[in-house]
């Protein structure tokens, strides 16, 4: 037997290749490479035999002798045996680089001259390339422990924790995540410009600023007066995300601008609309939804969708903002929370200026689709208060463009002029990712069907609007609201680190109709459903404004998810009941329309079951409404249920 080292020569390498036997055994120990004959083998079989190292003779004689097949197969054995060896010194001298430059930028910081410092900052603004020689993206899914950030990607080509959608629902599972894995590299890919932000404000506080200032960096006041950006977090709180994989605590990186095309769930991969891909161990779909648009406008010339914002995010905000200080009227298509918030928030502004604002919506009165027609009613009296027109029943037909105003068509035979059109009619769920990856979608309800713990795929997960999950009381659904969006998206954060928790949340939502009426609900609240209603006298405390005030937040999700912390559980509804002992002096089930309705609860029944409930300027009370949700019992006296309510609690 003879052995070839790693160190061993080209030439000593090739004359024992070219020896020619019948049979090669080829055994590689560390950095060895032992080459037996077969006559030695044989031996070697049937008992200890003494090995004896052929000469370079013989071997050179047995060369010139073998079959010209048998020197090929030595040859191509050389060469891997070569190159195996080199990879082996590599690989070991790269660790060994890894190891001992862990401790070299800090030496070299330490003895860098001042010119030296200036020249560095220098090198560092040059741009970064972004593609290979071939042209290709650049992608690094390992990096080095000494990184050059002049020569890496802008985006990194692995994540742990990838989160497709920059919204509500991603914030929230980033936050679960770090909670539970607190060193997680968690990178966040966006379609929009903007770091994760809270949607409310924009059809809310936002426009009931007196502070100009405040508004261009997306800072409001709140109802109590309190100043407060639409962001979650300032910039400083994230990292570079060519940085991310650096980052010995971890940390979250947000890529700006980008869209995900497909996942791969097989190779667990994500490829972005400029060819980029990026390996994930997890994902998270919180692509939420997109606006709706409406046939009449989406076959309208250039010029008048040039006219017409389909409102949603900062972009759409910044843009109606800047069109309502200039235009003489603008038109809002919707009579739903949106439509409506909006209506009120340009109202109010109207006040102030010449700006006509004119809303109408084909049901009998605002948000018809979820409040009870006398109370829709009302609520369409407290719009026109604001200082917008309001044209129930009404549905445009038909729009063109002339003389630089948008001209449309009514169904009742009435034109109007206006310089621009809001549309507020709901979303559609982003789905588009379904088809290319493989994934299932909610012929229904919309949206990507999941399981209990939102997960649709393995190592796949869903949250927030584009999820269609199951209710365990109110079967499957697909919720568009903000409360669901943080519910969701902190389930499937907790899940993706291992928690496997079901989904049994029941998701609130609200509305402001600026800071003197709102209301907040629960469960399915369906203007079709039968509903009884009991009200009472309002106080000076029963408005968005004085709910802010007291508890200095102005997301209602939150302050209700902190009273379900810190209050007692809420009380059997039977036995609470009869433990009132006084009668409310006025219980008004079925109101008329004339009536002022000061403060209240609706309850939306299905087979005498209350599935729903919607809380009128009452607020503090979600965990009592989502405990009768929960219980799905039938009750014989709904006034006996609404004291558990206290709606005289705050009368004199």
């Amino acid at each position: 037997m003879f052995r070839i080292a790693g160190s061993v020569t080209a030439a000593r390498l090739t004359a024992a290749c070219c020896r020619t036997v019948t049979t090669k055994q080829f055994q590689v120990h560390g950095a060895s490479l032992h080459v037996l004959s077969s006559d030695t083998s044989r031996k070697t079989r049937h008992g200890p035999a003494h090995r004896t190292p052929p000469s370079w003779q013989s071997v050179r004689s047995m060369a010139s002798a073998g079959e010209s097949q048998s020197k090929i197969n030595y040859i191509f054995f050389g060469l891997a045996a070569l190159f195996g060896g080199g990879g082996i010194v590599y690989w070991w001298s790269r660790k060994y680089m890894r190891e001992t430059s862990k401790d070299t930028p800090k030496k070299a910081a330490a003895s860098v001259s001042p010119a030296s410092k200036e020249d560095a900052e220098t090198v560092a603004e040059k741009p970064v390339p972004e593609t290979t020689k071939s042209g290709k993206k650049l992608l690094d899914a390992v990096p080095q422990s000494y990184p050059d950030f002049e020569v890496m990607p802008e985006i990194p080509g692995h994540a742990k924790y990838l989160l497709i959608g920059g919204g509500t629902a991603s914030f929230a599972a980033f936050r679960a995540i770090r909670a539970s894995d607190a060193k997680a590299q968690v990178l966040v890919v966006t379609e929009e410009e903007e770091l994760p932000y809270m949607r409310p404000p924009l059809s809310k506080e936002l426009w009931y600023s007196d502070e100009p200032e405040l508004v261009e960096k997306m800072k409001f006041k709140q109802w109590n007066g309190k100043e407060r950006s639409v962001f979650y977090n300032p910039p400083s709180f994230y990292v570079e995300p060519k940085e991310l994989a650096y980052q010995e605590n971890g940390g979250v990186a947000v890529v700006k601008g980008r869209k995900v095309m497909k996942l791969n769930p097989q190779k667990q991969v994500a490829v972005l609309d400029n060819g980029w891909e990026i390996f994930y161990d997890k994902v998270l779909i919180a692509t939420g939804g997109r606006p709706r648009n409406i046939p009449v406008f989406e076959r309208a010339s250039q010029e008048v969708k040039d006219r017409v914002t389909l409102f949603r995010g900062i972009k759409d905000f910044k843009r109606l903002d800047e069109v309502s200080k200039n235009a003489s009227s603008i038109v809002v298509v919707g009579g739903g929370f949106l439509g409506s918030e909006l209506t009120c928030a340009l109202g109010k502004r109207s006040r102030d200026s010449s700006l006509k604002v004119i809303q109408m919506f084909p049901e009998q009165g605002n948000m018809g689709k979820v409040l009870p027609e006398y109370l829709s009613q009302w609520t369409t009296a407290k719009v026109r208060e604001e200082g917008a027109t309001v044209k129930s029943e009404t549905f445009v037909k038909r729009a063109r463009f002339s003389d630089g105003k948008v001209i449309l068509k009514l169904n009742t035979g009435e034109e109007i002029s206006t310089d621009h059109v809001v549309v507020a009619v709901g979303l559609e769920p982003n789905t588009e990712l379904a088809k290319e990856s493989g994934l299932e979608v909610d012929d229904v309800h919309g949206g990507f069907r999941v399981n209990a713990e939102l997960e649709a795929r393995s190592d796949i997960w869903v949250a927030g609007d584009a999820s269609s999950f199951y209710d365990i009381k109110l079967g499957r659904r697909r919720v568009e609201h903000h409360d669901h969006a943080v519910v969701s998206g902190r389930l499937a954060g907790e899940n993706m680190t291992g928690a496997k928790k079901p989904y049994w949340h029941q998701s609130m939502f609200w509305s402001d109709l600026g800071p003197d009426v709102g209301y907040e609900a629960i469960g399915i609240v369906d203007s079709s459903l039968p509903t009884v209603a009991v009200f009472a006298k309002a106080t000076e405390k029963d408005t968005p404004r004085a709910v802010v005030e007291e508890t200095g937040e102005s997301l209602r999700s939150v302050t209700e998810t902190e009273a379900s912390a810190t209050d007692e559980p809420a009380p059997d509804v039977e036995s609470a009941a009869k433990l009132v002992a006084e009668v409310e002096a006025e219980n008004r089930v079925a109101p008329t329309p004339k009536e002022d309705y000061g403060k209240g609860v609706i309850f939306y029944l299905r087979d005498d079951i209350i599935v729903g409930v919607v809380l009128w300027n009452l607020f503090n009370r979600m965990p009592i409404a989502r405990k009768i949700v929960k219980e799905g019992k039938q009750h014989q006296d709904l006034a006996e249920v609404a004291k558990l309510f206290d709606l005289h609690a705050d009368e004199d």
